[in-house]
């Protein structure tokens, strides 16, 4: 089993004639993933190198192809749009990859989706990935920019706001010959879609994942909230690393999410939220798997 994704996921790409969209739209097809559909205003008809239709609108996508998922490849300035257009199409899931959208526009993206029941996951994210079966785990279904290669099935659950980190954790695993059961990154930015805590409550509703992983960083209070969620719920054992512990005080560094204000969202007040809760805490990137795989 898997948390949002699977093998038989339609997947929708937004943006998918531009070079981000289209280099990862090869890559997620040679992976196994079922993308059923294109959407560039006024190509509608075409088709993505003789194989995936072009729709001018995601509603006529989801009308031709029964997709419920979509993945946003479009310019920072017309992304906030193109997560709405999704939205209004009734789609389950948006994963927006795009960075440097303005933050305003992320603000009337949320606002406009109180309510509905779509989810969105990122942006400035590098998307979800649930492994498969076939040989490198193709056959799944990868929908963002994480290598394919990298993962494995089996029955950890990855989630992180940190992309590089995400990978780092996955190649510990599957050097370790441990599989992932969905691999999740929601994004490093102040306002964003889906949080570590609504993560960790699938993951740990989800009965084929037995351990997770949860990669935070400096900046908000999305891993002190997800911390005290876990100390009162969660059944399953969870390993932790927080980002930024060595970041000059005052510095704004690398996601605009990692911001430290008023005291709040410093690496060492999230490490004690993780250690309160019972999460084991790694010392370094490098110890990330092994920390989790002492628990178990």
């Amino acid at each position: 089993m898997a948390i949002l994704v699977n093998a038989d996921t339609k997947v929708l790409v937004q943006g998918i004639t531009g070079h981000f969209g289209a280099q990862h739209t090869r890559l997620s097809l040679a992976y196994g993933t079922k993308i059923v559909g294109g959407i560039v205003p006024g190509k509608g008809g075409q088709k993505f190198e003789d194989k995936v239709p072009i729709f001018n609108s995601v509603a006529d996508a989801v009308n031709e192809t029964g997709a419920r998922v979509s993945v946003v490849f479009v310019p920072p300035p017309f992304a906030g749009d193109a997560i709405l257009e999704a939205v209004d199409a009734g789609l389950d899931l948006v994963v927006c990859i795009t960075e440097f959208i303005p933050i305003k526009d992320m603000i009337n993206v949320k606002r406009a989706m109180e309510g509905q029941p779509t989810r969105l996951l990122g942006p400035n994210c590098p998307g979800i990935v649930t492994p498969g079966e076939g040989k490198d785990s193709h056959g799944g279904c990868r929908i963002g920019i994480a290598p394919g290669y990298i993962h494995k099935k089996g029955p950890i659950g990855v989630v992180s706001r940190s992309g590089t980190l995400t990978y780092e954790a996955v190649w510990q695993l599957t050097q370790r010959g441990v599989g992932q059961s969905t691999c999740v990154g929601i994004g490093g930015d102040p306002v964003n879609g889906t949080s570590h805590l609504d993560m960790l409550k699938m993951f740990n509703d989800d009965p084929d994942t037995h351990g997770i992983i949860l990669i935070g960083e400096i900046g908000g209070t999305s891993e002190e909230e997800a911390a005290a969620w876990v100390k009162q719920h969660c059944k399953k054992p969870v390993a932790g690393f927080v980002a930024g512990a060595t970041a000059p005080p005052g510095r704004r560094m690398g996601h605009a999410g990692a911001i430290i204000s008023g005291g709040k969202g410093t690496a060492a007040a999230k490490i004690a939220a993780f250690q309160d809760a019972g999460i084991a805490v790694a010392a370094t990137p490098s110890e990330i798997a092994e920390t989790l795989l002492k628990r178990m």
